[in-house]
């Protein structure tokens, strides 16, 4: 029998989580600027989502997704971050 501790899976070490990471406030304020949108136009992810809760997500934070992709080669997809 198991003892009664839970195992913990790392989401980000699956080979079909593509890489997340938290810009900072200049990488945020540039992205922005270049696609002339407001934070919360983007797609949201929720704070309390494992792998945004995995890279120390807040809230007003924006995600920045890097996917592979067979026809383009890599993906670049971003998320704002709400509560949740």
């Amino acid at each position: 029998m198991r003892s009664s501790s839970k195992i913990k899976i790392d989401p980000s070490q699956h080979e079909l989580v593509p890489k997340h990471e938290v810009l900072s406030i200049e990488e945020a304020y540039k992205i922005l600027k270049e696609l002339g949108i407001k934070p919360e136009q983007l797609p949201w992810i929720r704070a309390s989502d494992p792998i945004a809760k995995l890279i120390g997500a807040k809230p007003g934070d924006i995600i920045k997704i890097t996917r592979k992709s067979s026809l383009s080669g890599e993906v670049i997809v971003y998320r704002y971050v709400i509560s949740g």
